[in-house]
């Protein structure tokens, strides 16, 4: 995807998650895919701890449950503004935004404002603190308590976050860079099993992007782009952002669907209603030709009747995965949950 000249990587948006660290002697054993019984390698994407999880009670209570490939959890960014965030030791705060980053699409920071007891200082948490969120209670644990989230390193929210001052929180936090490896966090999927001792839920394996080697990497990375734009934007910020089709107008952003397992930014949702009334799709980033953040406008590379024949999203009904495949082959897209090619004779015309 072509970005503009003025390209930030990291947006605000609302999501949900939290999680409790763990003392070093009761973490559990690696499991290797290789051995028969044993759960698939969890840096991997679509990979499996339901071994891990079904003999280890701390995982059960405190991990996010990675389900199969064709289980899909997506809560709406909008829906998860007001939750709140609640540290090992009391409550944090409200989650105001999101911060996404505008290359891989994945929400890096939830935006949390800590109310009367920091003066209403607003304060980043990131999901690899996050763990299991009682959606029924509105409410996302964190493993960090507020006495860390007190003395946390002072950010500016509402000005643009830059990669130094993202070392400094993750330095701060002892977490590993999530930027300079082949996953969305590091060198794997899942932002959770980046926290500080876990090595792929265990002693014997190191995480990628955790040893001292790929931080040394990750900072003269930083020091090379230290004169660009910040990397991270807002999620609420992108809400009204005009969508322009191969052909015309068609629409704005209404809002965003956000993947509570990985965190990935899975879909924008595209209002129509100036043409088509009650009318709303879904469009994934990988479709978008281009994004103009001065301009506020977005450019995806398919014709307004392909968008106007897509199947619409009704955001009170849960999508599953028949939903995303039907969605998938109007457009003649490739999945991301499979990676299988679709047919020639199965895509709509675009």
């Amino acid at each position: 995807m072509k970005l503009n000249s003025k390209r930030s990587t990291l947006h605000r948006c609302v999501s949900t998650h939290g999680s409790v660290r763990r003392p070093q002697e009761e973490r559990p054993a690696y499991h290797d895919e290789s051995r028969p019984g044993d759960a698939r390698r969890a840096d991997t994407p679509g990979a499996y701890m339901f071994a891990s999880r079904q003999t280890d009670p701390y995982l059960r209570r405190n991990l996010i449950a990675i389900e199969p490939k064709d289980h899909i959890m997506l809560r709406s960014a909008k829906e998860m503004e007001g939750y709140a965030v609640g540290a090992t030791d009391g409550e944090i705060g409200h989650v105001k935004d999101f911060y996404f980053d505008d290359e891989a699409w994945v929400v890096r920071y939830l935006v949390v404002d800590t109310g009367g007891w920091l003066s209403s200082r607003k304060v980043l948490v990131s999901p690899i603190a996050v763990g299991t969120p009682n959606w029924e209670q509105k409410l996302l644990p964190a493993s960090i308590s507020r006495e860390q989230v007190r003395k946390s390193p002072d950010i500016d929210t509402d000005k643009p976050v830059s990669r130094q001052h993202e070392m400094a929180y993750s330095g701060y936090y002892n977490y590993p860079y999530y930027w300079g490896g082949a996953g969305y966090w590091g060198g794997g999927m899942y932002p959770n099993l980046m926290m500080p001792g876990y090595g792929g839920l265990g002693s014997s394996y190191s995480y990628p992007g955790s040893g001292e080697g790929q931080r040394e990497m990750a900072r003269r990375e930083s020091a090379r782009h230290e004169q660009e734009d910040p990397h991270l934007r807002s999620c609420n910020a992108v809400i009204g952002y005009h969508i322009h089709a191969s052909d015309g107008e068609i629409g704005h952003v209404a809002g965003m669907l956000i993947d509570e397992q990985t965190w990935a930014v899975r879909y924008l949702v595209l209002d129509t209603s100036n043409w088509w009334v009650g009318h709303q799709v879904l469009i994934a980033p990988q479709w978008i030709k281009s994004v103009n953040w001065s301009d506020e406008t977005v450019a995806i590379s398919m014709t307004r009747q392909a968008i106007k024949d897509a199947p619409a999203y009704d955001p009170q009904a849960a999508l599953n995965r028949e939903a995303e495949d039907r969605l998938y082959r109007h457009y003649g897209q490739t999945d991301y949950w499979s990676g299988h090619p679709v047919r020639e004779e199965e895509i709509s015309r675009i």
